[in-house]
């Protein structure tokens, strides 16, 4: 990545998101609290951003925070499941 970038957490909008240019690169979460469970359903980065590590930098920080708050994580995002490392046992 060639600069540092923030990445932002919108819990409400169940997503993470970094601002590139005039777009925005995200990851998309769902969240159930009766199970405690997070499942990580999308990955994108707009093409004018790709190889700039951004979508690595949204998951890395996604896993996390979900870690931190406990969650049991899954992904059907296949980016997220065969990003590294992995935090839990199964997708």
């Amino acid at each position: 990545m060639s600069e540092s970038v923030a990445v932002r957490h919108y819990p409400q909008e169940q997503r993470f998101v970094i601002q590139w240019v005039n777009e925005q690169a995200e990851l998309l979460y769902s969240l159930d609290l009766n199970s405690r469970k997070i499942n990580f359903y999308r990955t994108y980065v707009p093409e004018s951003a790709r190889g700039q590590g951004l979508a690595r930098k949204l998951v890395e920080t996604g896993l996390q925070w979900a870690t931190t708050q406990g969650y049991e994580i899954e992904a059907s995002c296949s980016y997220v499941q065969k990003t590294e490392p992995w935090p839990c046992d199964s997708v």
